[in-house]
């Protein structure tokens, strides 16, 4: 027994001390090989499997099979969307807004309250009202049903850890695979319609339900149950007054979530759903390249989004906070009081016109003059724009693309690469790699050295082997055994399903988006962690850049840059740098007050307070913004793909597109593939973080 744990730990140093050198010269040897054996270049096409056939022939029978079944379903779910529409086309504007901004100030104050109606008005001016209707009919009916399913799986997840076990990956696999992948098969499902926007909102919506659920009942202090038990509560009892009351902040939370995110299917779900939403007004203007009227309409789904935010997240608050039981009449006036203004409101719409019906003078259309305005701003910032898109096209993005052997060229750089070139290059990274390595940074010796493999070679050029043993190898030395074989899975079905280049083209643009959006939003987080001036002022930049749906990130973005790589870039940065601002600002705030105060006696500078002391104990702070900045942008990837981007997210899109669900479906697991496996290397850095720290490690 003894040997052989001698021998583990003597593999184990082995592997540590030759496992990279190992790895780089087998990379090498694929690199110089790659142009003699083809198979080496590329994986061979004969050992690529037709899953994509295998599912459409599996999704053939089972809409063959079960379509009575699910037309039932499709007319059950009719009449409720049917009635919801109805009634808030008949409902009077007055009544509408009423309700709502009584709901504001309960959940708010008067701050809320006024933006709600402010906002509700502006939706009246530029005549989008019967649209948003139709976008609030959807969210009324798919959040309680979301909020149901997730509620009921949440409760599920915390009494039984083995339907734990079986519902965390689903919901990894339910949040990462994009939308656009399910689309398909719920159409083919439940046929075109309103019905199918309400079931992928659904679907899309109740994963976050199900977490605060489990995370809220888990989180019930041992001592509150304790008591319940004492008192002689049945199960029931001790759930619905002891264990519910006390976890109903965070389900509220839930709540919130979950609203958001069927809010972020409005624009999705109008694609296959062909309803008069404002999903659909922008997703049409749009199209017809009517950047004034699609950004009129988005902000109206913006505004829509942070009115929803802000309410729900209020009424956790309220509700979460307030545990004492009221008395009867206490708890239904709010709800009374909310039916007799409403009713007064449409009992007064015969009498006072005004109140039922908008006057169509009193809207204002400043489409044209925004075009202009638009227009204009193009032309003057061509340049500017042009010189932004080139300098970022050839130094950054064909260099990590297709290689700087490639790319460099009298027309792109200025001058021809000659051999000079090359063993300069060389001698760099080598000298880059040898200076980390002198100084014990292991790790940054062996990233210089893969790093400039990959800017010669280009990422889409890589050797499959190459990159197979890469990531291998780092998923071993970060997370063990395990998480190298989840790791080599994902790879190889990347290749056998003949993913692969498609693969690489999205990771290339993710790998560039992501960088930048962590060094954009940790850097901004910083300066908010040190200046409460700026924090303050950025607060309502990220909200509304994180309650924005995502499509409509695109429009300004296309407006000024066009369609293409670049455009996809910035809209992505755009919704992912916020989660690694927050983050990066809530570590760096919350570092133990002690351990700032004995530096602070040690007369440490404002400089090394921040570098020294914060950043280093704030760091899974950060490091869990990372994870979240790869999951953001690996999700707009798809959104990304209707500006002219190339890779899976493209290949999701037209899946859906052509009715070919094995396409899209493939497409769309290699998407979550990606981003499991991305957030399975940030959770075992940060793991492996923790234990340093314990330990007393560097």
């Amino acid at each position: 027994m003894a040997n052989n744990a001698m021998a583990q730990r003597t593999g184990q140093t082995l592997g540590s001390r030759f496992g990279w050198p190992a790895v780089i010269l087998l990379s090498a040897l694929c690199v110089l090989a790659m142009g003699h054996i083809d198979w080496v270049a590329k994986f061979p096409s004969a050992l690529q499997l037709p899953i994509g056939g295998l599912l459409n022939a599996i999704m053939n029978w089972l809409v063959a099979n079960t379509e009575p079944f699910f037309k039932a379903i499709t007319l059950l779910l009719g009449y409720p969307m049917g009635w919801m529409r109805a009634l808030l086309h008949w409902l009077p504007w007055s009544a509408f807004i009423a309700i709502l901004v009584m709901i504001a100030f309960r959940a708010g104050g008067a701050w809320l309250a006024g933006f709600t109606g402010i906002s509700l008005l502006y939706v009246l001016g530029v005549d989008l009202w019967d649209e948003a209707m139709n976008s609030f009919a959807l969210v009324f009916i798919s959040v309680p049903l979301a909020v149901l399913v997730g509620f009921l799986l949440g409760v599920l997840g915390d009494t039984s850890d083995r339907a734990k076990r079986l519902i965390m990956p689903l919901l990894d696999i339910s949040q990462t695979i994009p939308a656009f992948a399910y689309l398909l098969p719920i159409l083919l499902l439940f046929g075109f319609g309103p019905v199918v926007g309400l079931v992928a909102s659904i679907l899309f919506s109740f994963p976050p339900m199900v977490r605060n659920t489990m995370l809220g009942l888990r989180g019930v202090p041992l001592e509150i149950v304790e008591s319940g038990l004492m008192s002689g509560a049945t199960g029931a009892q001790l759930f619905w007054r002891v264990r519910f009351p006390s976890a109903l902040k965070q389900i509220l939370i839930g709540v919130n979530q979950t609203t958001m995110a069927s809010l972020s299917m409005v624009i999705i779900a109008s694609i296959i759903g062909g309803t008069a939403d404002i999903g659909w007004e922008v997703l049409s203007t749009m199209r017809k390249a009517q950047f004034g009227e699609s950004l009129i309409a988005g902000i109206v789904i913006a505004l829509m989004a942070m009115i929803l935010d802000r309410i729900t997240f209020g009424l956790a608050e309220r509700q979460g906070s307030a545990m004492v039981r009221k008395p009867l009449l206490q708890r239904y006036i709010f709800p009374i009081s909310l039916l007799v203004v409403a009713g007064l409101l449409v009992g007064l719409r015969d009498a006072v016109p005004v109140l039922g019906q908008w006057p169509d003078a009193w809207h204002f259309d400043f489409a044209a003059p925004l075009n202009q305005v638009i227009e204009r701003f193009v032309i003057a910032s061509k340049p500017a724009v042009e010189a932004i898109k080139t300098a970022c096209l050839f130094f950054v993005m064909l260099p990590l693309k297709i290689g700087l052997d490639k790319t460099v060229g009298p027309y792109t750089w200025g001058f021809t690469p000659t051999a000079w070139h090359v063993a300069s290059y060389a001698a760099l990274v080598v000298l880059a790699s040898l200076s980390a390595w002198r100084k014990g940074h292991t790790g940054l010796a062996v990233t210089a050295v893969l790093a400039g493999l990959v800017f010669y070679i280009g990422l889409t050029d890589m050797p499959w082997i190459a990159v197979l043993s890469i990531l291998t190898w780092f998923a071993y030395r970060l997370g063990g055994r395990k998480l190298a074989v989840g790791t080599a899975l994902g790879v190889l079905f990347l290749l056998f399903s003949g993913s692969w280049d498609k693969a690489m083209l999205s990771v290339y643009l993710c790998a560039i988006a992501v960088s930048l959006s962590f060094i954009i939003g940790a850097s901004l987080g910083t300066l908010a962690a040190q200046y409460n001036g700026f924090s303050h002022f950025m607060r309502p930049i990220n909200d509304t850049m994180q309650t924005l749906p995502p499509f409509v990130l695109l429009i300004p973005v296309v407006m000024i840059f066009k369609i293409g790589e670049f455009a996809a870039l910035l809209a992505i940065i755009g919704y992912a740098y916020v989660p690694a601002f927050r983050y990066t600002e809530h570590g760096l705030r919350h570092v133990s007050e002690t351990v700032v105060e004995a530096a602070s006696s040690l007369g440490t500078s404002r400089a090394q307070m921040l570098f020294l002391v914060k950043m280093p104990l704030a760091l899974p702070n950060i490091m869990l913004g990372l994870n979240q900045s790869i999951m953001y942008g690996i999700a707009m990837l798809v959104i990304a793909a209707l500006v002219g981007t190339t890779g899976l997210g493209q290949e999701v899109y037209v899946g859906l597109s052509a009715g070919n669900f094995g396409q899209g479906f493939v497409a769309g697991i290699g998407m979550a593939i990606i981003a499991i496996t991305a957030d399975r290397f940030c959770q075992a850095w940060q793991h492996n973080y923790h234990l340093h720290v314990t330990k007393g490690q560097p």
